[in-house]
């Protein structure tokens, strides 16, 4: 695992909450597609109750602590990664590792941000009920024509970004509202994005975090509450 006291090309960002089942594996992934690059993983945990902090620790990951959301987790891991590419991944299993290399190419051929998408071509989701997938696109058709956008997929965290683009983004989200709040204000900001296909698994084991109806009250009032203030 590389060295914490200089500056790695590739921060890693898993915020985790009790996820002692998946965070080994997650680890190992991330670690067998990025071997021979220099990278950190950095873990912002939520103060688990289980062992997710010593296994993420004792496999070399550098762990710091919110307990906000995971909207205020990434803030955090953003605020605090030392690599020049941000990505975020989350501790359930649900993303592929091996997409990485992609979301990393796209940043370094010169996008701000790259995100994965389960919606264009070779994407796909195991893990998304009709009501969530007839939510996400409403939410997709209503950031599409408010802030002049062409996104697939908007509640959706597998991505990557540009550190110093970070800052242009003011993100205040706490909760699982972040990722459309990171599409709204990089449309709202005009900054370089590109949708790769993502391919979403069902979670490998443990309570998923999101829930349905009031997440999705969120994202609408994260909306709403933008095209206010555009």
């Amino acid at each position: 695992m590389p060295e914490h006291s200089h500056k790695p090309h590739v921060t890693v960002i898993i915020p985790t909450l009790n996820e002692e089942g998946n965070i080994r594996k997650v680890m190992g992934g991330v670690k067998g597609v990025l071997n021979g690059t220099d990278y950190e993983i950095l873990v912002v945990d939520g103060y688990s109750k289980d062992r997710t902090v010593p296994i993420a620790t004792s496999l070399g990951a550098r762990v710091i602590y919110d307990s906000r959301g995971k909207g205020s987790a990434l803030i955090r891991g953003f605020h605090e990664a030392k690599g020049e590419i941000l990505i975020s991944i989350d501790a359930d299993m649900s993303n592929e590792p091996k997409e990485m290399k992609l979301l990393i190419d796209s940043i370094e051929i010169g996008y701000d941000i790259c995100m994965g998408s389960r919606f264009i071509t070779g994407g796909g989701t195991q893990d998304m009920p009709l009501h969530r997938r007839f939510g996400n696109r409403v939410f997709v058709i209503l950031v599409n024509a408010f802030f002049h956008a062409h996104y697939s997929d908007l509640c959706y965290g597998y991505r990557s970004f540009r550190k110093d683009k970070i800052r242009e983004l003011a993100l205040k989200e706490n909760k699982f509202a972040i990722e459309t709040e990171i599409s709204i204000m990089a449309a709202k900001r005009h900054l370089k994005v590109i949708e790769i296909p993502s391919v979403e698994k069902k979670r490998d084991s443990g309570d998923a975090k999101l829930h349905t109806f009031s997440d999705g009250w969120s994202i609408l009032r994260t909306i709403l509450v933008n095209l206010v203030q555009r």
